[in-house]
Formats: C-alpha cells, sequence, structure tokens
C-alpha cells in the first residue's frame, strides 16, 4: 500500500508541478521601484541572504512571489535536486524543511528562518520601502 501511495503523490506532483511553475510566471506580481541609489544598497544586503527552495513547492512559491514583488536579488537555491545545498541545509538548521532564508549577518553570524509566512514578514519588515 505504501508504494502506491508514493506512486500516486509523486504522479500528482509531476503533473501539477508546471503548472503551478507557469502560473507563478504568469502572475508575477510588479516589481517595487526604488531610486537606482536605494536599489543599489538593496542588492548589497541582499548579498548575505540565500533562499534555500524546492522549485514546485507551493510556500517557497509564495516567499518566491514576495522576492519579486519586492525586487529582491536573494539567492535561490534548490536543495530538492542538489545534495551540497540539502547538506548544508540539514546542517545549518538542522532539517530539510524549505523554505528556509539564510541570513548572514555582518559579523560572520548565521541565523537561519523558516516557515513561509516568518520569511515573508522579515522580508517586508527589512526592505519594504
Amino acid at each position: 500500500m505504501k508504494p502506491l501511495i508514493r506512486f500516486f503523490f509523486r504522479t500528482l506532483r509531476t503533473l501539477l508541478g508546471p503548472i503551478m511553475l507557469l502560473k507563478e510566471r504568469l502572475t508575477r506580481p510588479a516589481a517595487l521601484q526604488r531610486s537606482a541609489e536605494r536599489q543599489a544598497e538593496v542588492d548589497a544586503q541582499c548579498a548575505s541572504l540565500a533562499l534555500y527552495q524546492f522549485k514546485t513547492c507551493p510556500f517557497c512559491i509564495k516567499v518566491r512571489r514576495e522576492m519579486d514583488a519586492l525586487a529582491l536579488p536573494i539567492a535561490r537555491l534548490d536543495a530538492q535536486h542538489d545534495e551540497s545545498n540539502r547538506a548544508a541545509l540539514l546542517q545549518g538548521s538542522g532539517a530539510t524543511k524549505v523554505p528556509c532564508l539564510r541570513i548572514t549577518g555582518a559579523d560572520g553570524s548565521v541565523q537561519w528562518l523558516s516557515e513561509s509566512g516568518a520569511i515573508v514578514d522579515y522580508l517586508r519588515g527589512r526592505f519594504a520601502v
């Protein structure tokens, strides 16, 4: 029974994944407009951030949509198919749960933030106008 359930969900993901990605692309929100100087500051701050994600995870899509809306060039690391990213996520956060935002401080300290709602709140609080 267990293999049948796995097969069902794998097939469901295979069929729905491309549809979810197409919807994400077609309904991308308009990016926040900033002055060139302010956008350069935001770009520099985003260099210390990285989002560990699965491409078709609905919660990851939610975070990516917010990143697009806020015009944030945050590195997007695939933790599903890239074993080195998966290992880094597991070592840093203690789990392979996505989405997970790695925040590297100016002093080199690293903080891991999981849960899509918490990540969206953090991004809005730090980068919204």
